[in-house]
């Protein structure tokens, strides 16, 4: 079998997870913790990142940082995972879902700016596939109504838009290097903070309430507790895992770059004749073959096809059930405007395996039988 994932790993994980239990120093903020930091703020820019224990607590930290509660409108594609509308519906906001783009699968920045109200607190972009919003327009929008840009860029690392790294444009970022992500540490994320202003408070948020990390610094003779909080951290072990990859990410990188324009150029003769689609990436996009998918016809075809691939050893995989319709987004949130593309995008779209190490003959052969399920040769 084919899987649709493997973890990432490079050879030098085990060294570097050794190396920080021989330093005695194996909870959050050692040595491997800052080395990740580090290399996220030179390779995007960003003011600062603070390495979190998933994407979901990097989400939850912007909604502390951003002073959402209880009535506030966060507005935000339907098409995205949980963790998006759960950062905010944990501080009582109420998620507003506008539709998204077919080409992309982003948010349609279009529609954003009739779904502001007064109760309007931020703007949340969803960079899926590790393709970029349109940032400029979201920016402009989000000025001009003085909201908080907060980006999730869980699938967005290694990315960009018209040369700026994504997650690093909005107010503030969110990364995941969950084990599906194209670097990895298990579980664990980061957040990417734009201005020096929220630093210090985002460091007492991810410090249970307190000023430890000023403490360490040398800053204050001992730490308080100054405010709410919780812990964020993640292990020192788990920093030294991902470590081993940020150091050579452009490797991979260019081969997860590879393997998606090896599926593109197999697979653009079949999508010529109509009987599928392939992934839209502006030219002003740079993205990070976070993912390959296909569009099929609707979601009977694609039901057909995933049990067609998995009795040929390939296993495939459909993705988000928009938020709008499952129990908790009927509950908590409420969706602006008409669905046109969200849901019926959602129920056409195929992910095919994909990660470092998929070797070409593997696509070859993934392509080969996408293209005989359809009877293309």
């Amino acid at each position: 079998m084919i899987r649709f994932n493997v973890p990432p790993f490079t050879g030098k994980e085990m060294d570097y997870i050794r190396q920080a239990v021989e330093n005695q120093k194996i909870c959050g903020d050692g040595e491997f913790t800052r080395k990740c930091s580090e290399w996220i703020e030179k390779k995007t820019g960003t003011s600062k990142c603070l390495l979190t224990t998933s994407c979901t607590h990097a989400t939850e930290l912007a909604a502390l940082l951003a002073q959402v509660g209880p009535g506030d409108e966060i507005i935000m594609p339907s098409f995205t995972f949980v963790s998006t509308a759960d950062a905010f519906v944990l501080r009582g906001a109420v998620p507003v879902f506008v539709d998204i783009r077919p080409d992309t699968m982003n948010i349609d920045e279009t529609l954003i700016e009739a779904a502001i109200t007064e109760k309007t607190k931020a703007i949340v972009p969803v960079h899926y596939a590790g393709v970029g919003c349109e940032m400029d327009a979201i920016m402009d929008i989000a000025r001009r109504h003085k909201l908080l840009v907060i980006e999730d860029a869980a699938q967005g690392i290694m990315a960009y838009y018209k040369g700026k790294a994504l997650g690093a444009i909005g107010d503030f970022g969110c990364f995941s290097f969950h084990e599906t992500k194209n670097y990895s540490m298990g579980e664990g994320g980061a957040l990417l903070i734009a201005h020096e202003k929220d630093i210090e408070d985002a460091e007492i948020f991810r410090e249970k309430g307190t000023d430890r990390s000023k403490y360490f610094r040398g800053q204050v003779d001992k730490y308080r507790w100054q405010n709410y909080g919780s812990s964020y951290l993640p292990s020192e072990l788990n920093a030294a895992y991902l470590y081993a990859q940020l150091e050579m990410a452009d490797a991979i990188n260019d081969e997860r770059i590879r393997i998606w324009n090896q599926y593109r150029n197999e697979l653009e003769g079949l999508a010529g004749t109509g009987k599928i689609q392939l992934p839209y990436v502006p030219d002003y996009c740079v993205q990070n073959g976070h993912m390959f998918y296909i569009k099929t016809a609707d979601q009977e075809e694609r039901a057909a096809l995933i049990d067609f691939l998995s009795e040929n050893d390939i296993l495939a995989v459909f993705h988000y059930v928009p938020l709008h319709s499952a129990p908790a987004g009927l509950k908590y949130g409420r969706f602006h405007g008409e669905d046109r593309y969200t849901t019926k995008e959602s129920e056409r779209l195929l992910r095919l395996p994909m990660y470092y190490g998929l070797k070409e003959g593997q696509v070859s052969y993934i392509s080969g039988k996408v293209k005989e399920f359809y009877g293309f040769n």
